[in-house]
């Protein structure tokens, strides 16, 4: 179990939602009383742990500052799913969140993806998307795997996800589940003009190639859903592994079908109320 010392928290808050800034005041307060500093997301070098107020994409936006630093990150949902984050706003023992903290915290660590393009490296959690960009025709991509040869593929894109984003954009894309203990990551087309493309799952030490063969136009680069780089006719991203793990703090154990049950409804039955 993690024990956070120094006492020293930050808050990395969705701004553009009311309720998330009334939670991260009041949660804000409740450290405080309990002893602890409270300092904000670009301070968060001094803290112990990142704790973020907001739904998932503010969660994947704090784990860049959570890397750099090397701290754990602590979820706080006030968004539409939840998926990554630990509690809910409505959840009781959120009153309780410094005590907690101060008894100590599971950790739940994550593989990342390291982006490369040119002299550049992205971080991504969830994904490494290579699409095309404002043209409405199917181009090629080039899809290498290590020393393998290219495979073209004529899609929209090609995603390249962890265990931890296979349950987004992968998922929506025809992806499969991968458990977050896996040592793999998934890699699927986008919307591929074949009968017969299918997901496919590579190791964590694998090196993955994507080359943009649209002429005359650009490709974009997103790293967990955001453009970071237009991708010049005829060139190349290469993923990786990232060197740093992600870590989550989690107040118990993940267990991953039972996140899957509650929030995505997976393995319900259709007549079940919840859906």
């Amino acid at each position: 179990m993690l024990a956070i010392e120094p006492k020293v928290v930050a808050l990395f808050v969705d701004m553009t939602r009311e309720n998330a800034r009334t939670i991260a005041r009041r949660v804000a307060d409740d450290f405080r009383a309990g002893g602890f500093d409270v300092v904000d997301g670009p301070h968060a070098a001094s803290a112990a742990l990142l704790i973020t107020v907001g739904g998932d994409g503010t969660l994947l936006r704090a784990a860049r500052i959570a890397v750099e630093y090397d701290l754990p990150l602590f979820g706080i949902n006030t968004g539409r799913l939840g998926f990554l984050t630990e509690l809910d706003e409505d959840d009781p023992r959120l009153v309780e969140l410094p005590a907690l903290v101060e008894r100590g915290l599971f950790i739940d660590q994550r593989t990342a993806l390291q982006a490369e393009y040119g002299d550049l490296r992205y971080f991504a959690l969830n994904d490494v998307v290579v699409r095309k960009g404002e043209v409405s025709r199917i181009v090629p991509f080039g899809l290498r795997v290590d020393d393998g040869e290219t495979t073209r593929i004529a899609a929209d894109g090609i995603c390249v996800a962890t265990p931890t984003g296979s349950t987004a954009y992968f998922l929506s894309a025809g992806g499969s589940l991968i458990a977050p203990t896996v040592d793999a990551f998934g890699v699927v087309p986008l919307l591929p003009h074949t009968l017969f493309s299918r997901p496919l799952i590579v190791p964590t030490h694998s090196t993955i190639e994507i080359t943009s063969d649209l002429e005359g136009a650009q490709a974009h680069l997103e790293c967990d859903g955001e453009v970071l780089s237009e991708v010049a006719p005829g060139s190349s991203v290469v993923i990786r592994c990232h060197p740093k793990r992600v870590r989550f703090a989690r107040t118990k154990p993940l267990h991953f079908l039972e996140r899957l049950e509650s929030k995505m409804l997976w393995g319900v039955s259709i007549k079940d109320p919840r859906r």
